[in-house]
């Protein structure tokens, strides 16, 4: 069940045309019911015309890490999703779980030695690849992803 609760987000109200906040249970259930009301959004808004593919992908492996790591697979345990529109800017997403966090920097590198056989371990390398800015908060709690709209800084052509 979709839960449309307060929750705290750290985006700057300012400019912002629509903004999506979910608590979810831990549950990978719930993960395309989230991601298909934020796609639907993002398609009505226009805010990431053409970038819709990588939104989606980021989102999906965002939750099913919050979710698996940060939740534990625990319906009891809650995850947040929140997201900006903002047609200057692009789409902002904020996804946060209630684990112990994690050091990014410690992750292995999926695409090199017996990495590359691995069948998992490939959400935050995707994440990056796919998202114009990518940074962890609260000790890796949180994950804040930005999708820039077009024409809109140096990655945007991606």
């Amino acid at each position: 069940m979709l839960s449309k609760q307060p929750a705290h987000c750290e985006f700057n109200s300012r400019d912002l045309i629509v903004r999506v906040v979910h608590r979810i249970p831990a549950d990978v259930n719930m993960i395309s019911p989230v991601v298909a009301e934020v796609m639907q959004v993002v398609r009505d808004m226009g805010c990431a015309n053409g970038k819709e593919f990588e939104i989606e992908l980021a989102l999906r492996e965002a939750l099913a890490n919050a979710i698996q790591h940060g939740g534990k697979n625990d319906p009891s345990n809650q995850v947040e999703c929140c997201v900006a529109c903002d047609q200057n800017r692009g789409m902002l997403i904020i996804v946060r779980d209630p684990g112990g966090g994690f050091d990014p920097n410690e992750l292995p590198s999926p695409i090199l030695g017996e990495n590359l056989f691995s069948t998992h371990g490939r959400g935050i390398f995707l994440i990056n690849q796919l998202m114009d800015e990518v940074r962890f908060e609260k000790g890796g709690t949180e994950i804040h992803m930005i999708k820039r709209a077009a024409g809109n800084g140096p990655a945007s052509g991606r």
